[in-house]
């Protein structure tokens, strides 16, 4: 049993053994207890009230907590001091998480927010009866569940007698139903006469575990019977009573025992006045006034926004026990839930019925025919269900989490501004946790991270690179055109980038093997025998467990941040000067830093496909600007921009899904599919039917529903980043043409149109003769043997290193288990031999060659031998990584789902979004190429290419020099 710090090694014992094992329990319990808000709501007919205490007959701000003179010195810790008087919020409320009336059967309340400061408060809650109906938070949430949405005695009556027991066994329902039977049989009349217990322990500093309770005052008036006919008569009784004089409570602490007598763990356990007897330690008093006034009736509604939770107070007054421990997480879950801050996502009874054997069937007939091989419409199902198999078995959250809770002050209240804008760093996109997925935040994990030092050099990269992967001749892949490959290294900067050291800081070494060339680790430096380059800082993980925790350096989201930046101070200075909402361009082009690399959001690994990328985008934002300053004349220019950044990375964002995926993942069902993430799926019955009997949830796009994080805090994860180096897509060396006749201007390098050198052959090209060359020119194909020579002796931050070999240890030194472990852990049956996994006789040869056996074959080399389905651009194992990941970054984000609107995009914003594409934007700032694009397909595919007139003119020139 772990135990940790002084109080919890005499008091407390955690779930599971520890702290943390304990917090994925709570986790869950609150995201059922976000479950039970919705049946509540539905059975209450209204909106989502909170998940127990729905209805409050009383709120006010104007109470005061005022600690006797005689408070004894034991008791005198922090705020409890003799005589302090503190403003106080209280609640008064029904327990029942249904607004019902009044007299129902049923417990009451009190939850007391005491303000000390501005930066100190006390969150006291407490319930008419002095146990809990629970031991534990188990047991609490299995109550809850099995009284979700019960509004009648039969319906109560099933849950007590039929779906508690099933939940916690008969013994234990027993115990529970007995003790809700005794506390709410008792005749309520006004809730100024109720007691009040906290049933959970708190700390009270070095006195120990407290329990508490308030109590009337003496001297407090009965209350006349009440009309029964009356739903709201608690309400009315208190506004009687306040009419004409004030109410008043004693807060009175029990002290701990020992415990058998006096448990913390357990609140089922009453702590007996004869064993630990109260003693009066202040006066709470709620002053005479109209509660039905206006006034009155505002500060209620304010208190009723209020999220209380225990856990919002102070080191010396914590709250002790499991089921306080889990009040932290769960009060926050459905406090957030109840504002719109975070949601739920049911899955329909028929398709978890239904979806059971559908899915048995469908794993079983895997085994002997992959997805791709099937009918299209069997295809398609299996696609649904592979992606229902990885959301629950290849999602694990690698973030360092508070364990065990602690206490905290009350959040700061939600700025406006970040409810319609996307921050700068990706803060506040889930505004229930605002770190989700912000700059900074750690990269999860698809997989069980496979950490083996003594095998990173196993066997040596180098060898692995120059056998397997350097590059002999081109291999195109013809579907597609160069800027497809441009595209993806514009969305990547975007989505990752792992942080290095500065230069001199710590390095890797990987040494070169026996027989090889020695390789110049710098620019003029002296030859070496081994190759070294900047590590990755990592993050600091708690019980020394290895280095393989990092953080994001751009924000997980999909929100622009190559083109716009990733923090305010680098966001403002791409702008406009005096705060326009445009961005800065020359002559329609990005403006240029000293190092003749363009000044934009991300620009490492610059060349001539970025630019145009990044060019094209920040004219299309200014673009957005215009169309929005002329369409609403009175828009701040602030506002201009931050809706002009969210309508351009929605834009990029569709681009993506439903142009650039299915031109390299070119089969109809992959076409189907993510055209179905966007808009929903082809309205035709059999489609329509199938959703709504096993995935009812994609019968409409996913920008028309709420964000869902499939149980897990959104991240982007190292397996994500794995599959997608895609580098083999990069040519070495580009003919760059005219568009008008077709002329060859001149062949370049990679190397010549790279860095500082990118940006001046762009000008001298210009963008449209630029766009026109890479859209008639084949990439290369993701696989073997394909990997650009230019990239493996590349120079960057004054280090020259070989792309191939930083890929392969970063993945190694990272932990991502090696290809035969990295497709069975996505559900696919491992490889026995070489020949399984490739049919050319020379890599065959080559593998055999380079690893000892299969299960020694690197990930990145184990995917680009995998021979792909038809159609596909890469293997079916990256694949997997993709169907789980591609709808997750949609359906996580705030602004690609429930915030996807009008009334914050705007109504033109989101039609620019709605009817835009690669072809739009491309044809809105370059129209020109409207005769040169792609007819029938995306702009990603191979445009027309106009034939050279026969005149002797194909030669060797400059560029024509036009702007655009």
């Amino acid at each position: 049993m772990a135990e940790t710090g002084q109080h919890e090694q005499r008091y407390e014992h955690y779930e599971g053994g520890s702290p943390e094992a304990e917090r994925l329990v709570f986790d869950r319990l609150a995201r059922e207890l976000m479950e039970v808000q919705v049946k509540n709501r539905r059975a209450g007919g209204g909106g989502t009230a909170r998940a127990i205490h729905a209805k409050a007959p009383l709120g006010v701000e104007n109470a005061r907590l005022r600690f006797h003179d005689d408070l004894p010195a034991a008791l005198r810790v922090g705020f409890a001091r003799p005589g302090a008087d503190y403003p106080v919020t209280l609640r008064l409320s029904n327990a029942s998480g249904i607004r019902q009336g009044d007299g129902a059967p049923d417990l009451r309340g009190a939850a007391l927010r005491v303000r000390v400061s501005d930066e100190e408060s006390h969150d006291l809650l407490a319930t008419s009866y002095p146990v809990s109906h629970a031991r534990d938070a188990r047991e609490f949430v299995a109550f809850a569940k099995a009284m979700a949405g019960a509004r009648n005695p039969l319906q109560k009556a099933f849950g007590l007698l039929v779906k508690l027991p099933l939940a916690v066994g008969f013994e234990t329902a027993t115990r529970m139903r007995r003790n809700v039977q005794a506390a709410t049989r008792q005749t309520v009349t006004s809730l100024a006469t109720q007691t009040y217990w906290s049933r959970g322990a708190m700390l009270w500093g070095e006195a120990g575990p407290v329990r508490y309770l308030l109590r009337p005052a003496a001297g407090t008036p009965p209350a006349p019977p009440p009309d029964r006919r009356d739903p709201d008569f608690l309400h009315h009784e208190l506004a009687r009573r306040l009419a004409s004089a004030d109410v008043s409570f004693e807060l009175c602490v029990q002290r701990y025992v020992d415990e058998l007598r006096t448990p913390v763990e357990d609140t089922s356990v009453e702590w007996k006045d004869a064993v630990s007897p109260p003693i009066a330690v202040a006066r709470l008093t709620v002053p005479s006034q109209d509660v039905d006034e206006a006034e009155a009736r505002a500060a209620a509604r304010r208190v009723e926004d209020l999220v209380f939770n225990p856990w919002y107070t102070t080191d010396d007054f914590r709250p002790l026990g499991n089921l306080n421990r889990a009040r932290k997480a769960a009060y926050q879950a459905s406090g957030a839930h109840r504002l719109g801050l975070r949601f739920v996502t049911e899955e329909p009874l028929r398709n978890r019925i239904i979806g059971r054997p559908v899915g048995a069937v469908l794993t079983r007939l895997n085994r002997y025919v992959p997805w791709h091989r099937l009918p299209l419409q069997l295809s398609l199902l299996n696609l649904v269900f592979l992606r229902k198999v990885l959301r629950r078995f290849n999602l694990i959250d690698t973030e360092v989490r508070e364990a065990p809770p602690k206490a905290q002050p009350v959040p700061r209240p939600i700025e406006e501004r970040l409810r319609t804008e996307r921050s700068y760093d990706g803060s506040y996109n889930d505004l229930s946790e605002p770190r989700m997925g912000a700059v900074g935040a750690a990269f999860g994990r698809n997989l069980k991270p496979d950490y083996r030092p003594d095998q990173f050099d196993t066997p040596n990269p180098v060898t692995v690179s120059r056998q397997l992967l350097r590059r002999d001749s081109f291999l195109p892949a013809t579907s597609l055109n160069v800027l497809a490959a441009a595209w993806i290294q514009f969305q990547v900067h975007d989505w990752v980038n792992h942080r290095r050291y500065p230069a001199g800081g710590p390095s890797v070494e990987v040494p070169l093997p026996p027989g090889s060339d020695p390789w110049y680790n710098t620019p003029g430096g002296s030859a070496e025998n081994v190759m070294r380059f900047t590590d990755n800082e990592g993050l600091e993980q708690p019980g020394n467990r290895p280095s393989i925790l990092f953080g994001n350096m751009a924000s997980h989201w999909w929100d622009g941040s190559e083109v716009y930046g990733g923090d305010e101070e680098t966001a403002r200075f791409l702008r406009e000067p005096d705060g326009g909402a445009k961005l800065r361009l020359e002559d329609g082009h990005l403006p240029g830093a000293q190092n003749g690399v363009p000044l934009t959001g991300f620009n490492e690994s610059w060349w001539m496909g970025l630019s145009a990328m990044h060019t094209l985008f920040a004219r299309e934002h200014n673009a957005v600007c215009d169309a929005l300053r002329a369409e609403y004349p009175s828009m701040r220019e602030e506002r201009i921009y931050h809706t002009a950044r969210l309508v351009v990375s929605a834009l990029i964002a569709k681009i993506h899904t439903v142009e650039w995926t299915p031109a390299i993942l070119a089969t109809k069902a992959i076409d189907i599919g993510l055209k179905t993430n966007w808009q929903g799926p082809p309205r035709n019955w059999l489609n329509q039917l199938g959703l709504w009997l096993l995935e009812a949830h994609s019968l409409q796009g996913i920008p028309r529903t709420v964000p869902d994080h499939h149980g897990t805090p959104y991240s982007l994860t190292e397996d994500f980043v794995t599959v997608y180096r895609m580098h083999p897509l990069v040519p070495d060396d580009f003919e760059l043409r005219e568009h008008h006749f077709g002329q060859r201007l001149e062949t370049v390098g990679f190397m010549d149109i790279q860095g500082g050198a990118a940006e001046s052959q762009i000008r001298k090209t210009g963008l449209v003769n630029a766009l026109y060359s890479f859209g008639i020119a084949h990439p290369g194909a993701i696989t073997l043997h394909n990997y650009p020579r230019a990239l493996q002796q590349f120079e960057r931050d004054g280090e020259i290193i070989d792309l191939s070999v930083v890929d392969l240890v970063r993945t190694r030194r990272r932990g991502v288990p090696r290809y035969n472990d990295f497709r069975e852990g996505l559900h696919k049956q491992r490889i026995r031999s070489f020949e399984e996994l490739t049919q050319s006789t020379e890599s065959l040869a080559r593998l055999k060659e380079v690893y000892r056996s299969v299960d020694e074959i690197d990930t990145v080399v184990g995917l680009f031998a995998e021979n792909p389905p038809t159609g596909f651009g890469f293997s079916d194992t990256a694949f997997r990584i993709f169907i789980l990941m591609a709808t997750r970054r949609l359906q996580s984000d705030r602004f690609l789902t429930v915030d996807y609107r009008p009334e914050v995009y705007t109504p033109l914003g989101i039609d620019w979004v709605e009817k835009g594409g690669m072809d739009s934007v491309i044809l809105r700032h370059c129209p020109e190429l409207a005769a040169l694009l792609p007819r029938d397909s995306s702009a990603f595919a191979p445009w027309r290419a106009v034939r050279p007139t026969d005149d002797g003119n194909d030669h060797d020139s400059g560029g024509n020099g036009e702007p655009g």
